[in-house]
């Protein structure tokens, strides 16, 4: 085996630059896939954590009524007591936040125009702003007292052309189904790099959005973080009585999950179209050295040796070909998500909406499993694809080979 080897890596080196480049073409298309797989990662990993940062958390608990779809606000569809509610559900050794949150329809007025928005009435001291306080990137955070003073995105800002110290007129549904009318000054502009959430959502302190909106001491959902996100279904489980529904980071964000789901199915095509195109550059080249070593093949078959062992030799440097390539392949990918990783690449606003909140930028994350997921479906295809000029010189007649051009 090893003579097979030291004969291969001599035939390779007889065309030295064809097969540099035979390999190069192998690392590139290695190096490619390992990026592909970094970004589509990065990105579905990255709108999950954004989603359950920004609008999920890991578990909420509901009233059995409610429906987030039309954000109702009549009472019965509303968790009564919510601070109380909240304050029992930390005692839980696996929360670390549980808070309460009112979402409701509003509108912003303009002389121009009436831009639909989110309203967020939410717990000033909680730690589960603490996006938003990070994002903050005029004006001051909102106090639980503050009765006409509101933060707003810094895409729906710029939309408005409001700054810190402006007055909005804003309008949202009520309890009782009527809408009411207010002007708030502008107290702080945030921006959580996520062009979906910063360009329709508005925030106000809790007891004001409930006196806003008609719903006292009510809120629409209590929004829970874990110190495990794994044991969501168990704390989801103890958390579960009469008259509340209890929802998972997973249930609620079902629509990042299929997503995922259906850009693995389309990046397996991918990554076989790719590995299709490398391997046939080490198919090309093992045919061209079978037709440039034809006479060669017919010397060594005419003094005895065997068929297999003329495969065995074609194979050991296709072998050769591919570790090198997938070698240098897996170092330039890792390189290259490396710098993806930490710098990123600008996509803007895709256009996503609550339930995908992707940001305007995709990190790269290229994962262990996959980078030997690859390696191994890129040695396995070449090799598979080198069996054919290798069976090729095998089956070269002694004679016809003698006698070749």
């Amino acid at each position: 085996m090893f003579q097979i080897f030291k004969m291969a890596y001599r035939n390779l080196n007889r065309n030295r630059r064809r097969s540099i480049l035979s390999a190069l073409a192998v690392s590139i298309g290695l190096a490619l896939l390992l990026f592909i797989a970094g970004i589509v990662n990065g990105e579905m990993q990255g709108a999950m954590q954004t989603t359950i940062a920004l609008q999920s958390g890991d578990l909420q608990v509901r009233a059995a009524s409610y429906v987030e779809e039309k954000s109702s606000l009549k009472w019965e569809d509303l968790v009564a007591n919510p601070e109380d509610v909240a304050a029992q559900i930390k005692k839980l050794p696996q929360v670390t936040i549980a808070t309460p949150r009112l979402f409701a329809s509003g509108i912003i007025n303009t002389s121009s125009e009436a831009i639909g928005v989110q309203l967020y009435g939410i717990d000033p001291a909680s730690p589960a702003n603490a996006p938003i306080v990070q994002g903050m990137i005029a004006g001051s955070f909102i106090t639980p007292d503050d009765q006409n003073g509101i933060l707003i995105g810094q895409t729906l800002a710029q939309r408005l052309g409001v700054k810190v110290g402006n007055q909005i007129d804003l309008s949202a549904n009520t309890a009782n189904g009527n809408v009411n009318e207010q002007t708030f000054t502008v107290r702080g502009i945030f921006s959580t790099n996520t062009p979906a959430y910063d360009q329709s959502t508005i925030m106000m302190p809790l007891a004001k959005a409930q006196a806003f909106t008609g719903t006292q001491n009510h809120a629409s959902t209590i929004f829970i973080m874990l110190d495990n996100r794994d044991l969501s279904n168990s704390v989801a489980g103890a958390l579960t009585s009469p008259g509340y529904q209890v929802l998972t980071w997973q249930t609620m964000n079902d629509l990042v999950l299929e997503t995922e789901q259906l850009a693995n199915g389309y990046m397996v095509l991918i990554y076989l179209i790719v590995l299709a195109i490398t391997a046939t550059v080490i198919v090309n080249t093992l045919i061209m050295a079978v037709y440039e070593r034809t006479r060669e093949i017919g010397i060594m078959a005419a003094i005895g040796m065997k068929g297999r062992r003329i495969m065995s030799l074609f194979l050991a440097e296709a072998s050769m070909l591919a570790i090198a390539g997938i070698a240098f392949g897996v170092v330039l990918g890792w390189l290259i998500c490396a710098y993806f990783a930490k710098v990123g690449f600008y996509i803007g606003n895709v256009g996503t909406n609550y339930q995908f909140l992707l940001g305007d930028r995709i990190y790269a994350m290229l994962t262990l499993s996959d980078t030997i997921t690859l390696t191994i479906i890129a040695l396995v295809i070449t090799l598979i694809a080198s069996l054919y000029p290798a069976i090729l010189a095998a089956r070269l007649e002694p004679v016809e080979a003698l006698h070749a051009q």
